[in-house]
């Protein structure tokens, strides 16, 4: 007779809410796998269009602060593309103490290929980011040569010999002002295989990458790492002054290019990757948290609807399950089972794109808890007066630099 007994009425309400949260999770999975761009795929690929008859000219711009350490892995690639047409690479040195413009001269001796400019703009003036005072820089200079296309891409960015080939072509061919990659970031400590992967997954998730290439609509992103800018557009949208204290430059770049009129493309990338290794979880956390809240606009709304966002499409899933079971709740249990199948199905193709087991897909409650807390060190640490500090400098929010244009 003990399981006629009434359940009390408070219990019964905590099961109750439990299964009414998970509801709301497995809803919400079920949206993002089919309404959400399908973001989970990983075939946006470059696609092979048909090759220009005469190839333009192409200036590759290196930003490079404090590089020494990756550079010989990534700028003998740029050196070596090619390339039918006419390109050369400006290297500018932002501010290094680690002999980074030396290195780049005596590599560029060594290789040979490609011609090589290496200069530096100085310190940036008030309202810049040394990044994208840089790229000005490079930009000016690259401007004497009257190039159709600009290749911006990172120091730590090593490119397959055709990358630039194949990148034009896609440009060309498309239609496109801006064709981006998404570069193969590295994957060989263990957070590195815990983080990275998931870093991509979260980033096709608000920006999907087929609407980013379809014509008509507002989404817009780019890859810092590999950014084909057609240099009409750039002039057209005020690249890079109009996005100048811009801590995520690439998608602030993407958008003023799409508000312009012009047409931008952003995919996985299968031959460039990323050199820079992120051995150990600070480093991850460091560079999550130092942009995390700038993606936010600093906003304390977004930032509390962002952790409960996160919270409830993550988190809920595993804790349902495992509270459910504890309460005799089947419902609770089946509910959150299936958002924890739907979430770790989705994350199963980029962790095959990353060539990771199968088994990290179910760890991604855990991973997205880490972002989270990644998250929320940012605000604390803009709320402290340090905003996104990278390699010693630090910059404030965009609406504290007054407007100098």
């Amino acid at each position: 007779m003990d399981r006629f007994r009434p359940v009390p009425w408070g219990r019964l309400r905590s099961v109750s809410a439990l299964v009414w949260t998970a509801a709301g999770s497995l809803a919400a999975w079920l949206w993002l796998l089919l309404g959400q761009g399908f973001f989970w795929r990983t075939d946006v690929r470059l696609p092979r269009l048909r090759e220009p008859d005469r190839w333009p000219r192409v200036c590759v711009v290196v930003p490079a602060r404090d590089e020494a350490a990756v550079l010989p892995a990534s700028l003998p690639s740029l050196l070596a593309q090619e390339y039918p047409g006419r390109a050369e690479v400006f290297l500018v040195d932002d501010g290094s103490t680690d002999g980074t413009g030396e290195l780049a001269r005596e590599l560029a001796r060594r290789h040979g290929g490609l011609p090589l400019t290496v200069d530096s703009p100085g310190e940036p003036p008030a309202g810049w980011t040394g990044k994208l005072w840089a790229v000005r820089h490079g930009i000016r200079l690259a401007r004497t040569r009257a190039p159709e296309y600009l290749l911006l891409t990172d120091a730590d960015i090593a490119h397959a010999p055709d990358s630039l080939r194949r990148l034009v072509a896609a440009a060309h061919g498309g239609g496109f002002d801006v064709v981006s990659q998404m570069a193969r970031l590295r994957v060989a400590s263990r957070w590195e295989r815990l983080v990275v992967p998931a870093f991509v997954y979260f980033f096709a998730q608000l920006y999907p990458f087929r609407r980013i290439g379809r014509a008509g609509t507002r989404t817009a992103a780019a890859a810092g790492g590999c950014v084909l800018l057609r240099a009409a557009a750039a002039e057209r949208a005020r690249i890079p002054d109009a996005i100048r204290h811009a801590v995520i430059d690439d998608v602030a770049l993407a958008r003023a290019v799409k508000r312009g009129g012009g047409r931008v493309w952003l995919g996985l990338a299968d031959r460039v990757d990323s050199v820079r290794p992120y051995p150990r979880l600070h480093d991850l956390w460091r560079m999550v948290s130092r942009s995390a809240y700038a993606q936010l606009r600093h906003s304390p709304a977004l930032m509390v609807g962002t952790v409960a966002g996160l919270a409830l499409v993550y988190l809920v899933p595993p804790v349902a399950v495992v509270a459910g079971a504890a309460a005799g709740s089947t419902p609770a249990v089946a509910l959150g089972a299936a958002a924890w199948l739907v979430m770790a199905g989705t994350y199963a193709p980029m962790l095959r794109h990353y060539r990771q087991p199968l088994w990290l897909a179910p760890l991604l409650p855990f991973t997205a808890f880490l972002y989270l807390l990644m998250t929320v060190d940012s605000a604390v640490q803009h709320h402290r007066g340090r905003g996104a500090a990278w390699k010693g400098r630090t910059y404030a929010r965009p609406d504290a630099v007054a407007d100098e244009g």
